[in-house]
């Protein structure tokens, strides 16, 4: 008996203390001071200024950052045309240095050429000399 007294007492008191909470909080609301129209009015006049003031400055912004990007261009349009000479002045050294090689290359195998037609005159002569000395 006792026991279903503790449950009873129990399932009385949890909705009673959730009333208790939740009574005090759905009343309590606020209430805003009047503002007047006139209030209203200057509130609204000083956004405007400042939305005036805002757009002012994003156009300053907008400029100054188009004046940037159009140095920024001038500077890698400088880059590319020193870059261009630069690569037109490696192809022709290069060039050069692929004419000179090709040339001397063309002496050299001319002077092995005749090298070799010493060399076989002279081995002739070393059979004809060695003949001789028999």
């Amino acid at each position: 008996m006792v026991r279903f007294a503790r449950v009873r007492a129990v399932a009385l008191i949890v909705p009673l203390v959730t009333l208790w909470l939740a009574v005090p909080s759905a009343f309590s609301v606020e209430t805003a001071p009047r503002i007047s129209d006139r209030e209203i009015i200057e509130g609204l006049a000083e956004l405007k200024a400042g939305q005036l003031v805002l757009q002012q400055r994003i156009n300053s912004l907008e400029q100054q950052l188009n004046e940037r990007i159009n140095g920024l261009q001038q500077r890698f349009d400088t880059l590319e045309r020193m870059f261009d000479r630069f690569i037109s002045i490696a192809l022709a050294l290069l060039g050069i240095a692929f004419s000179l090689l090709g040339v001397i290359g063309k002496i050299l195998w001319n002077q092995q050429k005749r090298m070799l037609v010493i060399e076989t005159s002279l081995e002739t002569q070393r059979g004809e000399l060695a003949f001789l000395k028999k």
